[in-house]
């Protein structure tokens, strides 16, 4: 099954990902932890064949945050270190479940990162954008 693109958000929510060091790689795959803690998911990449036990990709069949993070650490989707860093320690499952509507969360964080970072929310738009485009470059299928 090919998977569809997935919610803006969760580009951000996979460069905090990484940022918050919550990606380890074991043997033949990676171990994404969410940001409370109490959830792992594994990733596997290979090819254009991916695998994600997040709900996002299970359920909803959209690329999601693990996959993400994975492919940006492995120099395949664009990746912004500064950015990165300035999407540490955000509560995503707190945000997602307080507001449940993703384009609101996504303006929450930008103004944020905008005020706290330093950082303009054209650049927040432009690595979301490079992602999707390159997202959209390629067929990604759910492995199982």
């Amino acid at each position: 099954m090919k998977l569809k693109l997935p919610p803006r958000i969760k580009v951000l929510e996979a460069l905090g990902a990484i940022a918050d060091g919550r990606i380890t790689k074991v043997n033949d795959h990676y171990i994404v932890t969410s940001s409370e803690g109490d959830r792992k998911y594994t990733v596997k990449v290979e090819g254009e064949k991916v695998f994600s036990d997040d709900n996002g990709t299970k359920f909803r069949n959209y690329i999601g945050y693990p996959i993400i993070a994975v492919l940006m650490l492995e120099g395949k989707l664009p990746f912004d270190k500064r950015i990165s860093e300035a999407l540490k320690g955000i509560d995503w499952k707190k945000l997602n479940e307080t507001y449940k509507n993703y384009s609101v969360v996504e303006r929450i964080i930008k103004e944020k990162v905008s005020k706290e970072k330093g950082i303009n929310e054209s650049e927040i738009d432009g690595i979301i954008e490079s992602v999707l485009n390159e997202l959209r470059r390629h067929s990604f299928y759910k492995a199982t």
